[in-house]
C-alpha cells in the first residue's frame, strides 16, 4: 500500500489529542498495530512505543514531541481505502505548543477520554485549541473495559464541560471487564470480539437488552446529524429515520462533524482490536484536505490577500510546522503542503526570510523509521531533510509565486533559570546545544544578560526546562548547572497621557549630540505590545531621525525601568522635539527617546505584573481541605470545586507563578501520592504593592 499513489479526497490528515495519560499513544499503537505497521502493540510503561522514541519519552512514559506517522487503511464494509498520517500529540501542559502547532495544519482530530475520569483539565484545553483552529472531532472514550471504566458517565462529562452536541455512534456491550463489543448506531450490527486483542471482530445481532437503547440513540444521532443539512432534513421529514440509507445517515453525520459543532462518540480499549471501527470512522467521517475551506495568505511584497485552493495544479506552498534534530540524519524539518507539489532536487523560496532552499530529501515518516519518497503533493504532510534556514511556521512556497501562510503564535515562556557549563569545554557544546533545541521549539528562548554575562533559558514550566536541560546533556554531551527558577514578570504603566521630555545634549568641543523630544505614553490593550506613534508635524524631528527615536523606546522598554523586566503594553506617541543642524544625529534621538521613555513610565503610575497560573488539582476529598488551604496561602484564588467521582474532587484556582515553584513535590508530600495537578498560564495581572517592593529592592542590590 505505502508505493501506491492516493488522491487528494483519500487523505485522512488527523491528531490523537488528549489529556495526560488518557491513552493517546497507546491508542496510536493500536492503530499502527491494526494498519500493518507494527507486528506487537508497544506498551507506554515498556518504553516499546513507536511514537515516543526520544529516551525522555521512554522513561517517563509520557510524549514530548508530536510524531507524524503515515498508516493505511481500508474499511472493509465500503471498500475505501485511504493514506491516514497520524500526529501523536503530548497532554502535558508544557508542551501545549506541540498540540498548538498540530492542530494548525490538521484536518480532523480524534480526542480521547479516559473512560474512569471523563473529561480532564487539559482534555478542556486542547477542546478550546481545537475550536480555535476549527478542527472537525471524533471522541474515543477509552479504558471502558477496566475497573471504574464508564462510557455513559464519561459522555455526560463531556456533555457538562465540553459540548451537548456529541452524540454516540457506538455503544459498548456489556460493562467494565466484561465489554467485548460494540453496537454501531449506523448499521444497527452488534461487532463484538472474544478477546480484546482477537484479530477479527465478529458482526451480529444486537443483544436483546441492548435494542431499546440503541434504538433511543440512534435516533438523537441521526435526528441531530440531519439538522445541519437542509437537504437530508426534508428528506428526513418525508421519510423518516427508517427511510434513510446507512450511506445517507453516514453522509449526514459527517456533514455535521465538518461544521465543527457535532461530535460523534465511540469508545472501547485503545489497544484493543475495537480500534478497528475507530478507523473505520476516520474514514468515513474525518475530513480530506479538499473539505476543508481554501487557504488565504499575503503576497510578502505588497501584503495583497492571495487564494490558494487544495490542489496540486496550483503553485506549491507548504507550512513549515516543526524542525527536529536527527541524530541520523541532521535537521528535519515537517511540513503540509496546502497546494501545488515539491519535489526532491528543486528549489523552493522560504518566504517567511526570502532565502531560497533547496529541497534534499523527501521522507515519509513511520515514526523514527523513514521512507524516502520523490514528490509530496496538496493535502499531504512529509519531513525535508537538510533545510538551513527553515523554521517552525515558515512558509514555502513556488519562487516565482510568493505567498506567505497564516503563522503559528506561541505565548512567551513565562519561567526562567540561568545555566552555565560544568567545565571549560563544554561551554561551546552548551551554546550550540541551546541553539539546536530553541530552533526545535518555539516557546524555548535563550538570551545572554548583559550585565551578568549569564545564559537565560526560558520555558513554559518548570518541567519544560527540565527536560530540554536533561535532552542537551544526552543528545549533546553537555553537563550544565542550573539556578533557581524565575518568574518573568512584566511592567506596565497604570497612567495615561503622560508627557514627557527626552533631551540628550553634549557639547564636548568640535561637533556635539543633540537630540530632543516629546513624547506622550498611554496604556495599550492587554498583550498588545508597543504602538509607536509618529505625530510630527512640519518637520521638527526630521523623518530620519524617527525611527531612530523608536529604536531607543524599544531598547529602553527592554530594558526595564523599575526593576529592569521588559515594560510591556505601551503607546508612545513622538508629537513634538527640535533639531541641531549640525550636531544631531541617529544615536542623540535613540538616546533621547530611550531617556524620555524611561522618565515618562517613572512619572505615569507604573507597576509590575506576574504570570498567574490556571492550576487544576484532583485530590482524594479527604486531603481537599489541606490542599485548599495551601492554594490560599500561595495567594491563590479559588474559582470552583467539582465532584469527579466518588470520593474524588477537582479543585481549579488562580495562582502567581512564584508561589507554584516545586508545587507537585509539596502536593504529593501532602496527600500521599494520591494527588495531581497540572497548570497552564492563563493571564498577567498586577503584582500587590507589599511583594512589589520585595521583588524591586531585591534587583536593585
Amino acid at each position: 500500500m505505502a508505493g501506491k499513489q492516493y488522491s487528494i479526497q483519500d487523505l485522512r490528515n488527523i491528531g490523537i489529542i488528549a489529556h495526560i495519560d488518557a491513552g493517546k499513544t497507546t491508542t496510536t499503537e493500536g492503530i499502527l498495530y491494526r494498519t500493518g505497521l507494527k507486528h506487537k502493540i508497544g506498551a507506554v510503561h515498556e518504553g516499546e512505543t513507536t511514537t515516543d522514541w526520544m529516551a525522555q519519552e521512554r522513561e517517563r512514559g509520557i510524549t514530548i514531541v508530536s510524531a507524524a506517522v503515515t498508516c493505511y487503511w481500508k474499511n472493509k464494509k465500503t471498500g475505501k481505502e485511504v493514506q491516514i498520517n497520524i500526529i501523536d500529540t503530548p497532554g502535558h501542559i508544557d508542551f501545549t505548543v506541540e498540540v498548538e502547532r498540530s492542530l494548525r495544519v490538521l484536518d480532523g482530530a480524534v480526542v480521547v477520554f479516559d473512560g474512569k475520569m471523563g473529561v480532564e483539565s487539559q482534555s478542556e484545553t486542547v477542546w478550546r485549541q481545537a475550536d480555535k483552529y476549527g478542527v472537525p472531532r471524533i471522541c474515543f472514550i477509552n479504558k471502558i473495559n477496566q475497573t471504574g471504566g464508564d462510557f455513559y458517565k464519561s459522555l455526560d462529562s463531556i456533555h457538562n464541560r465540553l459540548s451537548k452536541r456529541a452524540f454516540p455512534i457506538h455503544l459498548p456491550i456489556g460493562f467494565e471487564q466484561s465489554i467485548n463489543g460494540v453496537v454501531d448506531l449506523v448499521s444497527m450490527k452488534a461487532y463484538t470480539y472474544k478477546d480484546f486483542t482477537d484479530h477479527e471482530l465478529v458482526e451480529g445481532e444486537i443483544p436483546a437488552d441492548m435494542l431499546d437503547k440503541a434504538k433511543k440513540y440512534r435516533s438523537l444521532l441521526i435526528e441531530n446529524a440531519v439538522a445541519e443539512d437542509e437537504a437530508m432534513l426534508e428528506k428526513f421529514f418525508e421519510v423518516g429515520e427508517e427511510g434513510l440509507t446507512e450511506e445517507e445517515i453516514t453522509h449526514a453525520v459527517r456533514t455535521a462533524i465538518m461544521g465543527g459543532k457535532f461530535f460523534a462518540v465511540s469508545g472501547g480499549d485503545g489497544r484493543g482490536v475495537i480500534v478497528e471501527k475507530l478507523l473505520d470512522l476516520v474514514v468515513d467521517l474525518m475530513p480530506a484536505p479538499t473539505d476543508r475551506s481554501t487557504n488565504w495568505g499575503t503576497h510578502p511584497k505588497t501584503g495583497d490577500e492571495i487564494e490558494r485552493k487544495h490542489d496540486e495544479s496550483e503553485p506549491f506552498a507548504a507550512l513549515a510546522f516543526k524542525i527536529t534534530s536527527d541524530p541520523f540524519v541532521g535537521k528535519l524539518a515537517y511540513f503540509r503542503v496546502y497546494s501545488g507539489k515539491v519535489t526532491a532536487g528543486s528549489y523552493v523560496l522560504n518566504s517567511s526570510t526570502g532565502e531560497k532552499e533547496r529541497i534534499g530529501r523527501l521522507v515519509r515518516l513511520q515514526a523514527d523509521k523513514r521512507e524516502d519518497v520523490t514528490e509530496v503533493k496538496a493535502g499531504d504532510i512529509a519531513a525535508i531533510v537538510g533545510l538551513k534556514g527553515t523554521t517552525t511556521g515558515n512558509t514555502l512556497c513556488d519562487p516565482n509565486n510568493p505567498i506567505i501562510l497564516e503563522s503559528i503564535t506561541f505565548p512567551e515562556p513565562p519561567v526562567s533559570i540561568a545555566i552555565e557549563p560544568k567545565t571549560k569545554s563544554d561551554q561551546e557544546k552548551m551554546s550550540l546545544a541551546l541553539q539546536r533545541l530553541a530552533e526545535e521549539d518555539p516557546t524555548f528562548r535563550v538570551k545572554v544578560d548583559d550585565e551578568t554575562g549569564q545564559t537565560i533559558i526560558s520555558g513554559m514550566g518548570e518541567l519544560h526546562l527540565e527536560i530540554l536541560v536533561d535532552r542537551m546533556k544526552r543528545e549533546f554531551n553537555v553537563e550544565a548547572n542550573i539556578g533557581q527558577p524565575q518568574v518573568a514578570y512584566r511592567e506596565t504603566i497604570r497612567k495615561d497621557a503622560v508627557e514627557v521630555e527626552g533631551k540628550f545634549v553634549r557639547q564636548s568641543g568640535g561637533r556635539g549630540q543633540y537630540g530632543h523630544v516629546w513624547l506622550r505614553l498611554s496604556q495599550n490593550e492587554s498583550g498588545k505590545g508597543l504602538e509607536f506613534i509618529n505625530s510630527i508635524k512640519g518637520g521638527v524631528v526630521p523623518s530620519e531621525y524617527i525611527k531612530p527615536v523608536e529604536q531607543g523606546v524599544i531598547e529602553a522598554m527592554n530594558n526595564g525601568v523599575i526593576a529592569g523586566y521588559p515594560v510591556v503594553d505601551l503607546k508612545v506617541e513622538l508629537y513634538d522635539g527640535s533639531y541641531h543642524e549640525v550636531d544631531s544625529n541617529e544615536l542623540a534621538f535613540k538616546i533621547a527617546g530611550s531617556m524620555g521613555l524611561q522618565d515618562g513610565v517613572k512619572k505615569a503610575n507604573p507597576v509590575l505584573m506576574e504570570p498567574v497560573m490556571k492550576v487544576v488539582v484532583v485530590t482524594p476529598e479527604e486531603f481537599m481541605g489541606d490542599v485548599i488551604g495551601d492554594l490560599n496561602s500561595k495567594r491563590g484564588r479559588i474559582e470552583s470545586m467539582e465532584d469527579l467521582s466518588a470520593g474524588v474532587k477537582e479543585i481549579t484556582a488562580f495562582v502567581p507563578l512564584g508561589e507554584m515553584f516545586g508545587y507537585t513535590t509539596n502536593l504529593r508530600s501532602m496527600t500521599q501520592g494520591r494527588a495531581s495537578s497540572s497548570m497552564e498560564l492563563d493571564h498577567y495581572a498586577d503584582v500587590p504593592s507589599h511583594v512589589a517592593e520585595a521583588i524591586i529592592a531585591k534587583n536593585a542590590k
